[in-house]
């Protein structure tokens, strides 16, 4: 049995900093020839987050088979075993989840330091929120200039309370959950499967029915995992693309195993490093494809990308793929608003696709992408430009400018501690006619600890 690799947790007492990002690493990637091999992406982190909290709600054990192992789920596992669950790692991504049991949550002896992981912490506002515990949420640098108030606001209609907060409802936040939080309807004001996912945590232990309505359609991992789980949550078409989500509270909640299928917004790196990198031929096994997540791999093929199904099939509730992918030229497309919520993560390496695509690529509607880890539309510009590539910003649209089938890369560009800003410009200089530096690679390890020895394997040469 392996202890589990859990971050230490910290009191909150002034700026949190994460060891991950003490020491920034400057990486390089340069052109090494075709790629080529097998490679299957670490286990989806929405799953996997989701797995660790719903094991906490459950009394009984709940195995976990492909879990995420990188700092951004430990970091949600390690505040899970602060509310009282206990968690073992039996080996390489399995992990067994005894639980405190819905309504019986400890109130944590210290602060949930979440590290860079927002989708832990604001899920697990969530859960606190419909609790009668108070917990303090905190994080690294960039967590802290995160937005939480469009996961506070939904709370405090069920009754919890915000203690203390950051400027601008930002962490750290002292959380008092409800006693007795009160059923809601609600209407998200953006797509968020985050801000959905935490009104149904918080009303998991409400008396009555929470309903959650989004205009358009987020990804819908809660909902299955709760069903899952044995959950009464109906599902149902509301207004032209969104939908209406309806949960029972109290619940019992029973054990179930999950498998962890690989995540898509990982895969992303490989597909585009294949599609750009002459000669390239891999296939990225197991990868899911539930069509809420599947946003880049619709517009890639749209682009007249050389990808291929094979062995589709259902794993742990979740439908998943092998796919094969083949080098060949792209074209540029223009990519709708709505087509945002199934791909928000994957923009910044579709903008790397677009550079070197024939043509114009106009990727419409990201004012998301203002409030991930960092400003990731401006981020990107700015690596676009280091790399020679012509891209410009229209209001909440990022338009890039193909060449002739190639990017001149050559730049350094600023990473921001954002492990896809990082990940993304790696993969161009894999194809680029110049290397491409970024300047610093130590927070890939949020959520693709292997990225460096998975690319490795396939013919990648980085410095």
């Amino acid at each position: 049995m392996l202890r589990a690799p859990f971050p230490t947790a910290t009191r909150a007492v002034g700026p949190v900093s994460s060891s991950l990002h003490a020491a920034p690493r400057p990486a390089a990637t340069r052109r090494a020839g075709a790629l080529s091999g097998r490679l299957r992406p670490p286990g989806d982190k929405s799953i996997s987050h989701r797995a660790f909290i719903f094991g906490l709600l459950c009394v009984g054990e709940t195995p976990i088979e492909g879990l995420l192992e990188g700092d951004d789920v430990l970091r949600t596992g390690a505040a899970c075993r602060a509310l009282g669950a206990a968690i073992e790692r039996r080996g390489p991504g399995l992990w067994t989840v005894r639980g405190a049991g819905l309504g019986s949550l400890l109130a944590p002896a210290d602060a949930l330091d979440f590290g860079n992981a927002g989708t832990g912490s604001r899920l697990m506002m969530g859960v606190v929120g419909g609790h009668p515990i108070t917990a303090r949420f905190d994080g690294d640098a960039s967590l802290r200039k995160r937005p939480m108030r469009r996961i506070l606001d939904p709370l405090e209609l069920m009754g919890a309370r915000v203690l203390e907060q950051g400027e601008g409802g930002r962490c750290p936040i002292l959380l008092a959950g409800a006693a007795e939080p009160a059923p809601i309807a609600y209407e998200t004001p953006v797509a968020s499967a985050q801000i959905k996912s935490a009104v149904l945590l918080a009303g998991l232990n409400s008396p009555g029915r929470t309903v959650v309505m989004e205009k358009e359609a987020s990804r819908d991992h809660t909902e299955k995992m709760l069903a899952h789980f044995g959950a009464a949550v109906s599902v149902e078409p509301w207004g032209d693309s969104g939908r209406r989500i309806a949960l029972e509270g109290r619940p019992q909640l029973r054990p179930a195993p999950v498998v962890v299928p690989a995540d898509p917004s990982s895969a992303a790196f490989a597909l585009v490093a294949a599609l750009i990198t002459p000669g390239s031929d891999i296939v990225v096994e197991g990868v899911m494809t539930n069509p809420l997540r599947s946003g880049l791999l619709t517009t890639l093929i749209e682009m007249g990308a050389d990808i291929t199904l094979l062995d589709r099939r259902i794993e742990g509730g979740e439908e998943v793929a092998d796919l094969r992918v083949r080098a060949g030229g792209l074209t540029g497309v223009d990519v709708p608003a709505a087509r945002a919520p199934s791909m928000i993560d994957e923009y910044p390496v579709l903008a790397v696709a677009a550079a070197f695509a024939q043509g114009e690529t106009r990727m419409r509607g990201l004012h998301e992408l203002r409030v991930k880890e960092s400003d990731r539309l401006a981020a990107v510009a700015a690596g676009l430009a280091a790399a020679g590539v012509a891209a410009r910003i229209e209001g909440d649209d990022l338009v890039v400018q193909g060449g002739d089938g190639e990017a001149r890369g050559g730049g350094l560009v600023a990473t921001h501690l954002d492990h896809r800003i990082a990940m993304s410009f790696l993969v161009m200089g894999m194809a680029s006619r110049q290397p491409m530096r970024v300047d610093d690679e130590t927070m890939i390890a949020t959520s693709y600890p292997s990225f460096r020895d998975d690319f490795s394997r396939l013919g990648a040469e980085f410095s």
